[in-house]
């Protein structure tokens, strides 16, 4: 008998721990249900209602990090930026702004520059990033990227400086030479030199305040709205009628070729500003008794037909450094040329926007002392195709004669039948 009421005091005994044992295994896993994981940590359910629809919409790139800095949720743009990886925050001062703002609540702000990831160039990202506490575990980061409003304010001073400088050059002559007008009172002579000085001074004035609205017009106006078939023979005799007068004084040839009847479609207006502005060029940069040469043909392109539009002289030429450079606004190859045929330094910017808001690109091809090709690449109207179509077969041996391109001083050294061909460059038959 006290054999069985020893075994079942141990039964009892065995009972009760086995229900303590279950009751603190069921304690424990319903805190370890309780308690966040990693994983979970990643799920929209650790955010506050409302606060993922409001990162979904937001432009700044969102960062929300837990209590252990780990990465709650990230969007796609602060992966783009190298914000985030492997789960963490990447960007050690970031970091440090997130754990002072858990520690003590208060809103941070700071600008960064970032190194860029995979670029392998040396410039930075400019980026703003705005710490706070979100609820009582977590931080938002917001991080927003001012890489191009500071690229756009560097060229705004650049500009404002470029134009300040230019302007205050021809000012400035103006009033030194209105000052020794006034002391040569007496000498009709110097008052005729100093005389005609000013003018010089405010022609280069003029030209300046122009083409200085004329390029705020084309980087603001939209040249498509009224686009029409612009006839290349037109746009060329406007270009020559426009630098006559300066061609014939340096005895320069004026020479056209290529094929006729082509059209492009945009601005008239512009485009033949932009045409003329190179014609001018070629005809300031180029000796006394050379030959300026104005070709245009149809070139095949993936997607559509391009008028090229080709510009040649015999000038000075460009260097491999300056060509690089020749289309930014006030950059001049020959700062004391350009002051002797009174350039502005606008013309080639002028150039490189109206052929971009039309769709089309410009480039150059020079060589120093061998000259410069400057080439405009357009859309065809769509009403030159048709043209093309019905007098396709209908030519003949003298109409091919007269479309012979002519860029260079010698029309016999251009002569390509291949229609599709790039046009050559003046230097390559030399």
């Amino acid at each position: 008998m006290n054999l069985d009421a020893a075994v079942a005091a141990a039964a009892a005994i065995a009972g009760v721990c086995t229900g303590v044992i279950a009751m603190l295994a069921f304690r424990w896993s319903e805190r370890d249900q309780a308690r966040p994981t990693r994983t979970s940590l990643h799920t929209d359910a650790v955010l506050p209602p409302g606060v993922d629809t409001v990162l979904s919409v937001l432009r700044s790139s969102a960062v929300v990090l837990d209590e252990a800095d780990t990465v709650v949720k990230a969007s796609s743009a602060a992966y783009a930026l190298g914000l985030v990886r492997g789960g963490k925050l990447a960007v050690e001062p970031m970091l440090q702004m997130a754990r002072d703002t858990r520690r003590d609540g208060e809103i941070r702000q700071v600008e960064l520059d970032l190194p860029r990831r995979g670029t392998g160039r040396g410039d930075a990202l400019a980026v703003s990033a705005r710490v706070a506490p979100l609820g009582s575990r977590l931080v938002l980061l917001l991080v927003e990227d001012l890489t191009e409003a500071r690229r756009i304010e560097a060229v705004r001073r650049d500009f404002v400086a470029n134009v300040s400088h230019e302007l205050k050059t021809p000012v400035g002559a103006l009033s030194l030479l209105s000052e020794a007008v006034m002391d040569a009172s007496d000498d009709p002579e110097a008052v005729t030199r100093f005389a005609g000085r000013m003018q010089i001074e405010a022609t280069r004035l003029t030209n300046l305040v122009q083409e200085l609205i004329d390029l705020s017009r084309v980087q603001n106006d939209d040249p498509l709205e009224d686009a029409e078939p612009v006839r290349v023979d037109e746009l060329v005799a406007e270009a020559i009628d426009r630098c006559r007068h300066q061609a014939g004084t340096k005895q320069i040839t004026m020479a056209t070729g290529g094929a006729a009847g082509l059209y492009v479609w945009g601005n008239r207006g512009q485009l033949a500003a932009a045409l003329g502005n190179l014609v001018e060029n070629a005809v300031n940069y180029s000796p006394a008794r050379t030959r300026v040469g104005i070709a245009a043909r149809k070139v095949a392109a993936p997607g559509g037909d391009l008028i090229e539009i080709a510009v040649t002289d015999q000038g000075i030429g460009i260097s491999e450094k300056d060509r690089e450079r020749v289309f930014e606004r006030f950059y001049r190859v020959d700062p004391a040329r350009s002051r002797a045929t009174g350039g502005t330094g606008l013309g080639l910017s002028i150039v490189k926007h109206v052929v971009a808001s039309h769709g089309g690109e410009v480039t150059v091809w020079s060589a120093e002392g061998q000259g410069s090709t400057f080439t405009l690449r357009l859309p065809e109207a769509g009403a030159s195709r048709d043209r093309d179509r019905e007098r396709a077969g209908q030519g003949t041996r003298a109409t091919r004669e007269r479309n012979r391109p002519l860029i260079g001083p010698d029309a016999a050294d251009f002569v390509d039948d291949a229609p599709h061909d790039p046009l050559p460059a003046p230097g390559a038959h030399r």
